[in-house]
């Protein structure tokens, strides 16, 4: 299996401070994902949303409700963050998550819907942070380390463009 399948727009490198020059670009990536998943997958057939992306990779079906999961996740983090003095979040078993019936089985338009929600919110949240805000941190016991806001987005700026790769790759099968 070769990395662009597993990793479409590349992996994410995690190498120093995120460069705060970079927000209103991933802030971008926030905001336009779910319109660019609705874009892309609306003229699927049922049967589209359950090819996988790659062998032993997810269904188109289970990559929309991670992605709900996660930035749902994602979204209470920053809230946490900004809220509380380097509060502790919760890891969650995303795999697991994506074998449960809801995240096999039911149809992807909740999760689209969930996702243009938490998006719209998150959007408006990250357009109004402060500089300061940005610095803001959290801890992850999954990493073992704090993270700031500013790093944070990057990730899922990241992750926003790395599973809409997974999409493609269905959409062009």
């Amino acid at each position: 299996m070769t990395d662009s399948l597993r990793y479409p727009v590349g992996k994410f490198i995690f190498g120093g401070p995120a460069n705060p020059k970079h927000i209103p670009t991933w802030i971008k990536d926030i905001q336009q994902l779910p319109q660019q998943i609705n874009e892309l997958t609306k003229n699927w057939s049922p049967e589209a949303f359950h090819k996988l992306y790659r062998p032993e990779g997810w269904t188109g079906a289970q990559v929309i409700h991670h992605l709900a999961d996660s930035h749902a996740n994602a979204y209470i983090r920053f809230k946490l963050a900004l809220t509380e003095n380097i509060p502790t979040v919760k890891p969650y078993e995303e795999a697991a998550w994506a074998e449960l019936p809801d995240g096999q089985n039911l149809d992807p338009a909740p999760s689209l819907q969930m996702l243009a929600g938490i998006h719209q919110r998150w959007t408006s949240c990250l357009k109004n942070m402060s500089d300061a805000d940005f610095e803001r941190r959290f801890f992850h016991p999954g990493l073992k380390k704090e993270l700031n806001l500013t790093q944070n987005l990057a990730i899922y700026s990241w992750h926003s463009r790395h599973h809409l790769g997974h999409l493609k790759i269905i959409d062009n099968q």
